[in-house]
């Protein structure tokens, strides 16, 4: 799999990336117009007059992204109330859904950062990387669904970021999570990172992993206060699908579903071991089956309604002091459609 390049100012980047992938991103507006009318009753037409009360929080923090939010939508061809609609998805619809996803961070040296990502089966056609050398910045890799301006990679500084979402009925002032995880993305580093989850806030509960080439590593259960924050033991932080920090549980309600804790236990049983400082050996850990429909590697599981099915849609490994990414798209047991890149400054 090759990363879409996406060169220039901020408009130039989105228009790129909505001409590149304008089918993709007509088909992710399919997908959740299903997956609002699934979880929250409402249609792709409601949601877009939902979209626009996360634009002040925007305005104030992240304003330059609004550019590139128009870029992709002109490019795509679509209305710019569709793009932002797309990046407000988990303000919008994890009230009622939550996806799976298994992230740990684990320092031996190196510093490294690997997850799975976990939603459902029809998104997984529209799961792209962007390589984006925006004027001015450090080049970075996001992993995320086409139309969307960031969710999961690393830049070229050596600095990270993993995610991992939370059903919860919360949501108030701060950025929206993929707007939020593009400007980590765009931190030159951990301290500039960090203060996007203590400053800027995020609107809705998730869990933003972030770590540096340095080796910090903090686990942030971001949400519209201060962040609950889980620091390394034995050099690994470790996270699924609930809160457990506890200054994040005491004052946010969380509804998670019975596999988050049990893969979190089994992720600890599996890091607790001796393990290789390797891309290959960390996607053993992501591929297993142990405890299987409710595994890290998650299948199809039949016996679940269909609108609530989730699956492991892409597993992904960052060395960050060497600034290697390597992706495996699909099921990191049996994935055939592969990246493996390296940033440079």
């Amino acid at each position: 799999m090759l990363p879409t390049l996406l060169k220039g100012d901020r408009h130039t980047v989105g228009q790129t990336h909505g001409r590149h992938h304008a089918n993709k991103i007509h088909d992710s507006i399919a997908v959740y117009d299903r997956l609002f009318k699934d979880f929250v009753g409402s249609s792709w037409q409601q949601a877009r007059q939902m979209a626009p009360q996360f634009l002040p929080a925007i305005e104030r923090c992240f304003p330059a992204i609004l550019e590139e939010v128009q870029g992709i939508a002109e490019g795509a061809g679509v209305d710019f109330d569709d793009i932002l609609t797309l990046n407000c998805r988990s303000e919008i619809s994890l009230t009622q859904a939550s996806g799976g996803c298994s992230a740990f961070s684990l320092n031996q040296g190196d510093q490294w950062l690997a997850q799975n990502w976990d939603w459902r089966a029809d998104q997984q056609r529209n799961v792209v990387v962007l390589k984006i050398e925006l004027n001015d910045h450090a080049p970075l890799i996001s992993i995320g669904e086409a139309g969307m301006v960031g969710k999961i990679g690393m830049n070229a500084r050596g600095l990270g970021v993993c995610l991992n979402a939370i059903r919860s009925q919360t949501c108030g002032e701060g950025l929206p999570i993929h707007f939020a995880l593009r400007k980590i993305l765009e931190s030159p580093d951990f301290a500039a990172a960090r203060r996007v989850v203590d400053e800027d806030r995020v609107a809705s509960p998730a869990h933003f992993l972030i770590a540096s080439a340095e080796g910090q590593a903090t686990g942030f259960e971001v949400h519209p206060g201060r962040p609950g924050e889980l620091l390394p033991q034995d050099g690994k932080v470790l996270h699924t699908n609930h809160l457990y920090a506890d200054a994040t549980t005491a004052c946010i309600d969380d509804y998670p579903r019975p596999d988050s804790p049990v893969r979190l236990t089994r992720l600890r049983q599996l890091l607790d071991q001796p393990i290789e400082s390797t891309p290959d050996a960390l996607f053993d850990v992501l591929s297993d089956h142990t405890n299987a429909p409710s595994s890290l590697c998650r299948h199809t599981n039949h016996e679940q309604p269909e609108a609530e099915r989730m699956e492991t849609l892409f597993a992904v490994v960052m060395n960050l002091k060497k600034r290697r990414l390597c992706l495996r798209l699909g099921k990191p047991c049996s994935a055939e459609d592969t990246l493996d890149a390296r940033l440079n400054e």
